[in-house]
């Protein structure tokens, strides 16, 4: 059978986030800068000899059908049947799951990006980049990023794509160990909604490591999440710390990987932390 084996799914940053309005149908209006990261899930890909989609990886409280690989692997497929009038075989994903879920790093986007990616090779279908963001976008905002596959300053709901430069750094980045849903942050009626619209300009002006902007969220994640609130501070004192999309990951950019190393070896044991270095391009594309 044919496979695409080891296909990265990398985590994202959030290197500041804006919350600049509120549309009529309740989508908050951003802007932000995705940075992509050398951490991430790692995908694998088999075709099968019937039509079936599969994942055979379990995982604890995600379904199956609701998982976004699935859902994005069937909406690629009914596209090919449309434009082809022939139903693509299926496939078996297998997942090596790193990123945590409910961590603001973008690990189901991701998953759903490289699916799409990937099937789009495997099965000939021929999209072009710009066809498999908007076939994921309904999936979810975060997903044209990573097909986007490089450091983009980002508008609207999260769609609207501009590459930008982005410091070449090291990243620490600390998980909690809790699970924000994503809804009750932005849910809430203390969430600044009113920050004043910012251009691309203003962030690639900005080229020291220390951050620009902030994270509109940071501030009701960490009241209806004190463990968000308490590596923020702790991680604040090495540097411009600060949390990713809605949460709970907490990150600092550092110079060097010998500096990530050294504020790892301080992290207290009850958290979870890693370090990781800015991405330029996404890694699938290079197999693509």
């Amino acid at each position: 059978m044919t496979e695409l084996n080891h296909c990265p799914a990398p985590a994202k940053l959030n290197l500041f986030l804006h919350v600049n309005g509120r549309r009529a149908d309740g989508y908050h209006l951003l802007q932000t800068v995705f940075q992509l990261i050398d951490h991430g899930d790692t995908l694998h890909f088999t075709l099968r000899d019937d039509t079936v989609l599969r994942r055979v990886t379990d995982m604890p409280g995600v379904p199956e059908q609701s998982d976004l690989m699935i859902r994005a692997a069937t909406l690629l497929q009914a596209e090919v049947l449309r434009r082809t009038g022939v139903l693509p075989r299926g496939v078996d994903i297998a997942i090596d799951k790193v990123l945590p879920m409910g961590g603001g790093v973008g690990g189901g986007s991701s998953d759903a990006a490289t699916t799409l990616m990937a099937l789009n090779k495997l099965w000939n279908a021929g999209l072009s980049r710009q066809e498999l963001m908007d076939l994921g976008l309904p999936l979810g905002a975060d997903i044209p990023f990573f097909i986007f596959g490089e450091t983009a300053f980002a508008e609207g709901v999260g769609e609207a794509l501009q590459p930008v430069q982005a410091p070449d750094c090291w990243y620490v980045v600390i998980e909690p160990g809790v699970m924000v849903p994503t809804a009750a942050i932005f849910g809430s009626e203390q969430l600044t909604r009113d920050t004043p619209v910012v251009n691309i300009a203003d962030f690639s002006s900005h080229s020291r490591i220390a951050g620009f902007g902030k994270n509109d969220l940071q501030q009701v994640a960490t009241k209806l999440f004190p463990p968000v609130a308490e590596a923020v501070e702790w991680l604040g004192a090495y540097g411009d710390a600060r949390m990713t999309g809605s949460g709970a990951c907490v990150f600092s950019a550092v110079a060097s990987e010998d500096d990530a190393d050294a504020v790892l070896a301080k992290v207290p044991a009850k958290w979870k932390a890693w370090k990781a270095k800015a991405l330029q391009q996404h890694p699938i594309i290079a197999k693509l």
